[in-house]
């Protein structure tokens, strides 16, 4: 495998640390008066989410890790993994449902989706940036509650709970982003 030198080290590097996919999400050079530079980073388990504090020296370098990204559609739940289809193989590969429940709250069957491979297996999904979906639930706006940036709970037709403002009424088409879950506008009616 070939292996990245820390001055190569930048947000985005996907590397190998203690045999688990990490990619490096911040990275900082640290020059101090006397002595080696350091790199700070902060690197995000691709498997687990979970993340890491570590300094480098400007000798070191990790394995580079073999992840391959491709596109592909939401299939469907059944019941413990989530099912997508490989838009370059069309075949059917899975997630199972505690890796992606947090990334596919907003996210319904059929809209395409990032697929991120490591060692022939999916290990995690990206959505697409932006979904428009209806409002099943919501309370209705409070008379004379006019006040700017008054919010209230809505639910979507995915079952995600979301912040909208307090105009909003069941059966209208909202646009979320999908990464954070916040409301971006209405959307006009099919």
């Amino acid at each position: 495998m070939p292996q990245i030198n820390a001055g190569d080290f930048k947000k985005g590097v996907k590397v190998i640390v203690e045999g688990s996919p990490y990619e490096m999400i911040d990275c900082k050079f640290v020059k101090p008066g006397k002595g080696q530079a350091l790199y700070k980073t902060k690197l995000r388990n691709l498997l687990t989410g979970s993340l890491l504090d570590i300094t480098y020296r400007s000798g070191d370098s990790l394995e580079a890790a073999d992840v391959k990204n491709a596109d592909g559609l939401y299939s469907y739940f059944d019941g413990s993994s989530y099912i997508f289809m490989d838009n370059e193989s069309f075949e059917q590969v899975s997630l199972a449902q505690e890796v992606g429940e947090e990334q596919l709250r907003f996210v319904k069957e059929g809209e395409p989706c990032g697929l991120l491979y490591w060692n022939e297996q999916l290990i995690s999904v990206t959505p697409p940036k932006h979904v428009i979906l209806e409002v099943t639930y919501t309370e209705p706006a409070a008379k004379g509650n006019t006040a700017t940036n008054v919010t209230k709970p809505a639910k979507v037709e995915t079952g995600a709970e979301i912040q909208v403002p307090a105009f909003i009424s069941e059966g209208e088409r909202v646009r979320i982003d999908a990464e954070t879950g916040k409301y971006m506008g209405r959307e006009a009616a099919e």
